[in-house]
């Protein structure tokens, strides 16, 4: 640390010069995050210095977390969902997972998550002492729902099913896994980090929420597709009960218990992912998400038509490819089985698009 302090202009020259070391977001296609909407930004700049770790200091900002929860939850189809705002899909699996662990008491615990699982569950399953078992891939990247069952025993505490997979953005067979759940008693957690702000503003949505009676707990991310301020996202649960095995008491804050993973948590966020929900309501999502699957299909179609397949067709806006090549300045990314991955996020327009696919047709020039 400096014996004495920097002059403010010297420090934001500074910070300047490392804040341009960043990528621009536009040829950014491999990211499931996006620069944040206007009116988040605006909002998060308001609750800069909101702790909603403790709310009785911001029961505003409480409020807003609650508005929040109300909203999310009456997009699962469970208005009186309980829940709260996490930091992201990986808080929300791992305190999935302690509240499945908590409900069912076993010497040897085990949990059920489709190969295509967020490496999240590997670190809860390290973090709470679990065996993790997986379930093997269709031909569509789905979890092979038949190979289910016989990996299902009475240890099993938790089994998992993702709603847009990280990879290749496809929904598992979540219907035949609420089956599941309920004929074998299982709880059951639905990773909808990302499709959760996707799928329910498609023409034909596929049922993966509260709809089903077999789902206990959803994940949510409102810094992705809902466009709010990093970190903003949300877990869900059937029964508001479930957070009580989870709290510790806490005799020096506003509130004498808790039941969230962490205990400072930013209020700034919430209000960003509050802001956005209020400001485009339904028919502004529905036209966000039309944007960003058109633009899906025509990748696909742009991409097929240069000789470059689909792996699969995408449930949500992830396109994949069989192609094993980039043009210089876009960043893409990998599946594990080698396809190119891009994600057609708010910021990748249809021009940026057919940019993309400009540079692609020329490096076969």
């Amino acid at each position: 640390m400096r014996e004495v302090g920097c002059p403010e202009e010297e420090l934001f020259s500074f910070l300047s010069l490392s804040r341009q070391e960043d990528l621009g977001y536009q040829n950014i296609l491999s990211s499931m995050c996006t620069p944040p909407h206007p009116v988040a930004a605006r909002a998060h700049a308001m609750f800069l210095e909101t702790n909603l770790g403790d709310p009785g200091l911001f029961p505003g900002t409480a409020a807003l977390e609650r508005l929040l929860v109300r909203r999310l939850g009456a997009l699962m189809h469970l208005p009186e969902a309980g829940g709260y705002a996490t930091s992201g899909g990986t808080e929300s699996n791992i305190q999935a997972f302690r509240i499945a662990k908590k409900r069912k008491r076993t010497r040897s615990p085990n949990v059920v998550v489709p190969e295509s699982g967020h490496f999240s569950f590997q670190k809860a399953c390290d973090i709470l002492g679990l065996e993790i078992r997986t379930v093997p891939l269709d031909a569509e990247f789905r979890m092979d729902v038949d190979a289910v069952d016989g990996l299902v025993d009475n240890n099993t505490i938790a089994l998992v099913g993702v709603a847009g997979t990280t990879e290749y953005g496809v929904v598992d067979p979540i219907t035949r896994l609420s089956e599941i759940a309920l004929d074998r008693e299982v709880f059951l957690h639905i990773d909808a980090a990302f499709g959760g702000m996707v799928v329910p503003f498609l023409d034909r949505p596929i049922p993966f929420d509260f709809r089903l009676p077999g789902v206990n707990s959803i994940s949510i991310d409102p810094h992705k597709m809902g466009m709010s301020t990093i970190p903003a996202g949300c877990l869900l649960v059937r029964d508001p009960e479930y957070f009580s095995s989870l709290n510790v008491d806490t005799p020096y804050l506003t509130v004498k218990q808790e039941y969230t993973l962490a205990g400072t948590r930013p209020g700034a966020s919430v209000a960003a992912a509050v802001a956005v929900l209020e400001y485009l309501g339904m028919d502004g999502m529905r036209a966000v998400v039309a944007g960003c699957m058109e633009n899906a299909r025509r990748l696909i179609e742009g991409m097929e038509t240069l000789g470059y397949p689909r792996a699969v067709t995408p449930d949500v806006n992830v396109a994949t490819f069989s192609c094993d090549r980039a043009p210089a300045g876009w960043r893409v990314s990998r599946t594990r089985a080698g396809d190119m991955r891009i994600i057609c996020m708010p910021h990748v327009t249809r021009d940026v698009v057919e940019a993309f696919l400009g540079d692609m047709s020329d490096l076969d020039a």
